[in-house]
C-alpha cells in the first residue's frame, strides 16, 4: 500500500523543485482544462506564456509586466513575512482597498493645486490606511486572542462596503454626470504616478517593490527582528525561551503587510487604475498569497513569482480575447498553481513509502 512518513528533515532538493513542478503541472493541468472548453491546450497555453514576452505586440506587454507584477510583490513581501512567523494575514486585499482610499482621498483633497508634497503626502495617507486596517485584527489578536485569518478576511468585505460608498458618496467626482467613481488622477498632475520613463511600465510603485525586497532581504538575513520571525514560525516554544515578545511580533508583522498592501493600493489607484471605483480592487490581495508561496517566502523568489504571476494575468487577457476563453477558466488556471504548490509541498516534509506497514 502508499503512505507517507515524515521525513528526518526537511528535504532541500524537494523545497527548490516544489514551484517548478507546480507550474509544469499546472500547464499540464490547465492545458486540460482548455481542451474541455474546446480550444486548443497547446495554443492556449503557447498564448498565456509566449505572446506576452515574445508576440508581435510584446513591445506593447513587456511594460505590463512591471505594471501588473509590482502590487504582487509589495503586497506579497509584507505578507511573506507574517506568514514566515506563524501569522496569518488573509486579508490584505481590504487593506489594499483602504490604501487607495487613503491614498486617493489625499490627494483630492488638494484639488486642484498643484504642489510637490502632493504626492509624497499620498504615499504616506495610502501606507497609513493599510497599516490602521491590518492593526484592527493584529490588536483584536494581542488584547482578546482572535484569530486572525477570520478577522482580517472578514475586513476584506467592509472594506469593498467601504469603496462602494466612497464611490458613491465623498470621493465621487461631481463633475461626473452622476456616474460613480472619483476624479481620474491621472488628469492631476501632482497626484499622478505616471511613468518615470516614459512607455516603461517604470512607476514609483515599481520601485516601491524592488525596495521592500531588499528590505526584506536584509530583514531576515541580517537584523534580530528577522531571526525573531524565523525562529518563531520554525520552533514557536524556543522562541518563547529565546524571550521573543508575540505581541510585539504580531504588530509588526500585521502592521507591515498591511502598509505594504496600502501603498500598493496607493499606487495603483493614482497610476495604472487612475481613479476610485467600485470594481477598482481585482483580487491582487488574494493572488499575492499565491505569490508568496510560489516564491517560498523568499525575497528574491516572491520577486520572480511575481513576475511569472503577471504574465499569467496578461496572457490570460490575450488569451480571453484571441482564444474567446471564459475570465473564469483563467482565474481556475491561476488557483491551480497554488493548489498544486501545496500538493507537491507536502513532499518537502513527507516521502512516499510503498508496502505494508509494519505492526507494533
Amino acid at each position: 500500500m502508499i503512505r507517507l512518513e515524515k521525513r528526518p528533515q526537511p528535504s532541500r532538493a524537494w523545497s527548490l523543485a516544489t514551484p517548478l513542478l507546480a507550474v509544469l503541472a499546472t500547464m499540464i493541468a490547465g492545458g486540460l482544462l482548455f481542451g474541455i472548453l474546446g480550444k486548443d491546450p497547446v495554443e492556449a497555453i503557447r498564448t498565456i506564456f509566449w505572446e506576452p514576452l515574445f508576440g508581435e505586440f510584446a513591445f506593447y506587454y513587456r511594460p505590463q509586466l512591471l505594471v501588473k507584477g509590482a502590487p504582487l510583490v509589495l503586497i506579497a513581501i509584507g505578507l511573506s513575512l507574517g506568514f514566515k512567523a506563524g501569522i496569518w494575514n488573509i486579508g490584505a486585499e481590504g487593506q489594499y482597498i483602504m490604501g487607495a482610499l487613503f491614498g486617493a482621498g489625499a490627494g483630492l483633497a488638494f484639488y486642484p493645486t498643484e504642489a510637490w508634497y502632493i504626492f509624497p503626502l499620498m504615499v504616506i495617507a495610502g501606507g497609513f490606511g493599510g497599516w490602521i486596517w491590518a492593526m484592527i485584527p493584529a490588536f483584536l489578536k494581542v488584547r482578546f486572542g482572535t484569530n486572525e485569518i477570520l478577522v482580517s478576511l472578514m475586513l476584506v468585505y467592509v472594506a469593498e462596503q467601504f469603496l462602494a460608498s466612497m464611490s458613491l458618496g465623498l470621493l465621487k467626482n461631481p463633475e461626473g454626470h452622476g456616474f460613480p467613481g472619483s476624479r481620474n488622477l491621472q488628469q492631476y498632475d501632482s497626484a499622478y504616478n505616471a511613468d518615470l520613463i516614459a512607455g516603461s511600465g517604470m512607476h514609483w510603485g515599481v520601485v516601491a517593490a524592488l525596495i521592500a525586497v531588499i528590505f526584506a532581504y536584509v530583514l531576515l538575513n541580517r537584523h534580530i527582528t528577522g531571526y525573531h520571525i524565523r525562529l518563531t514560525g520554525e520552533a514557536p516554544r524556543a522562541a518563547r525561551f529565546a524571550g521573543v515578545n508575540p505581541s510585539r511580533l504580531i504588530l509588526f508583522c500585521l502592521g507591515t503587510s498591511g502598509m505594504l498592501a496600502g501603498l500598493a493600493g496607493m499606487f495603483e489607484v493614482s497610476g495604472p487604475s487612475g481613479q476610485v471605483s467600485i470594481d477598482f480592487n481585482v483580487g491582487y490581495g488574494f493572488t499575492a498569497i499565491i505569490v508568496a508561496f510560489l516564491g517560498r517566502l523568499h525575497p528574491v523568489g516572491i520577486l520572480l513569482a511575481g513576475g511569472l504571476m503577471a504574465l499569467t494575468y496578461i496572457g490570460g487577457d490575450i488569451a480571453q480575447s484571441n482564444l474567446q476563453l471564459p475570465s473564469s477558466a483563467i482565474q481556475v488556471f491561476q488557483g491551480m498553481l497554488l493548489f498544486f504548490l501545496l500538493a507537491f509541498d507536502l513532499l518537502t516534509n513527507f516521502r512516499i513509502s510503498l508496502g505494508k506497514p509494519e505492526v507494533a
